[in-house]
């Protein structure tokens, strides 16, 4: 038995519940998606850089390149930007502020709320948005042309991490 609440004479107590040996391969292999998960993402970026020092002369690094992708032809908010991706509130903020200084995003304060800031991007943040779509595109076919995965089993990942995504979605109302 361990204490579930710490106050006083209130405090109490839960019992402790071993997984069984499913359980166990369950936990295991979920702690073995997560890590997989953030490591892609860290690879992706590492392969970002790669291509980007190969082919633009920018002072951008590869998760600034990533969000200009990830805006588009949009015009967003940076609360939309962390709602849609996987990016923390100071990190979008640093990152956006720098990718203004460098001329890639233009800027305009909401006339409603002076806090709000909306985003879009310059030309020259298109032509960065362009080339991560191109890498992305090659990165696509070569998985194809190496006969890595096609569409149908990225389909198939995608549907378990959207089914993923869904369940934690769900443990966020009460």
């Amino acid at each position: 038995m361990y204490p579930e609440v710490m106050n006083g004479s209130d405090a109490k107590e839960i019992d402790l519940v071993l997984p069984t040996e499913e359980g166990q391969q369950t936990m295991f292999e979920f702690g073995t998606l997560l890590s997989i998960i953030e490591r892609l993402h860290r690879r992706l970026l590492d392969v970002l850089k790669v291509e980007l020092e190969r082919r633009l002369p920018a002072r951008l690094n590869a998760v600034q390149a990533l969000l200009l992708y990830n805006i588009g032809d949009s015009v967003l908010t940076a609360g939309e930007l962390r709602s849609r991706g996987h990016y923390l509130g100071s990190n979008v903020s640093y990152n956006l502020k720098k990718l203004v200084n460098l001329g890639f995003i233009d800027y305009a304060r909401s006339p409603d709320d002076r806090r709000s800031v909306t985003v879009k991007l310059t030309e020259d943040g298109q032509i960065v948005r362009q080339l991560v779509e191109e890498i992305l595109l090659a990165q696509c076919q070569a998985l194809e042309s190496e006969h890595w995965f096609g569409a149908a089993e990225l389909g198939q990942v995608n549907d378990v991490l959207r089914g993923l995504e869904r369940f934690w979605a769900g443990r966020l109302t009460p």
